[in-house]
């Protein structure tokens, strides 16, 4: 009752925030929130740590953006393209990528996101160092004009509370639960008689069209791609974002990356407020160092907070709930005859 109660909570607080908060900064949230639970996934729920999701969220969002503005396809279709397009990258680096374990597997999956980043820079179609431009946002079913950054809001909000959906879905499945089996015991669900290969293949392909399914809207959304999506440092981006919100939680990837896209765009004002109230003027140059930041914020969780912010929340809140263990019996005192 409680997670039903604060889901509506948050529903009601996305419904309102673009009145309050600029609509692309919430949107860019949105995606990246959205990416980052695609990504939790594959590893807070199956245990395999990929370096290569840039791929799906910068591959998605090169083939929608190309199929929007040089096709002249529809918003939907775009998508789809996209999605289609991520699931395929994620079903051929997958296929290699299961035959290994741990750092291996994590290594495969790098090394074959950075050949697609160079695919990527030399491919005509992706406008190189320039990035593709321009990629119009349509009418949503040729009706609904989406120039509007308030109209596009509201179906870019849809869009993440369906791919959330779909993930919380997939976790309480029977599915979601061998996935869990996997991440804990491998060998034993093997013993079980479970295709631990399949199942692992599977999530990595729907975490891989989730995440493209972010990358595309997010092209949609902000009307560009470029090379840095594809970079392994947006990998990198998206493992903070996990880690700092909860690996493991669902909730958790999404205050993740809120944390970290606001620190993003909002750490040079913050910068300047400080050195307003302190009078350094070094804070002003805040800013430029996001990096050194998100870093130290990094370091702060994995040393402190090792379970994220909703992952110490929620233990928190089982420590606080916890009934007090019984009070033991008084010792029976035995008469001693003389």
């Amino acid at each position: 009752m409680n997670k039903k109660v604060g889901y509506a909570i948050a529903l009601a607080a996305a419904l309102v925030a673009p009145f309050v908060v600029y609509p692309v900064f919430l949107m860019k949230v949105l995606c990246f929130a959205l990416f980052a639970c695609a990504f939790n996934l594959l590893i807070g729920f199956t245990g395999l740590l990929s370096f290569g999701h840039a791929a799906f969220f910068g591959g998605a969002g090169y083939v929608a953006g190309h199929a929007l503005k040089v096709w002249g396809w529809p918003l939907e279709l775009g998508l789809i393209a996209g999605v289609a397009v991520a699931a395929v990258i994620g079903l051929i680096m997958g296929g290699l990528a299961i035959r290994r374990q741990g750092i291996y597997f994590t290594m495969i999956t790098l090394a074959l996101a950075q050949m697609l980043f160079f695919v990527f820079l030399q491919a005509p179609f992706t406008g190189g160092e320039d990035g593709l431009q321009g990629v119009p946002r349509g009418k949503l079913l040729g009706m609904i004009d989406l120039a509007s950054d308030m109209t596009l809001y509201y179906v870019v909000l849809a869009i993440c509370i369906g791919g959330f959906a779909l993930i919380m879905r997939t976790v309480h499945s029977p599915f979601g639960q061998v996935l869990k089996a996997v991440k804990e015991n491998e060998p034993r669900a093997i013993s079980l008689g479970y295709d631990t290969d399949k199942y692992k293949l599977l999530a990595f392909v729907l975490s891989g069209a989730l995440a493209g399914l972010a990358g595309a809207t997010k092209t949609v959304v902000l009307g560009f791609e470029t090379l840095t999506d594809v970079h392994w440092s947006m990998s990198g981006l998206v493992v903070l974002m996990t880690l700092v919100g909860g690996l493991g939680t669902l909730s958790g990837p999404i205050v993740g990356a809120i944390v970290i896209i606001a620190l993003e765009n909002k750490l040079g004002e913050l910068g300047n407020l400080i050195a307003m109230l302190t009078g350094i003027e070094w804070f002003r140059t805040l800013g430029e160092s996001v990096t050194i930041v998100t870093g130290f914020i990094f370091i702060v969780c994995v040393l402190a907070f090792r379970r994220g912010i909703v992952g110490e929340l929620v233990e928190f809140a089982k420590k606080k709930h916890k009934p007090a263990p019984a009070a033991a019996p008084a010792p029976v005192m035995k008469a001693v005859e003389g």
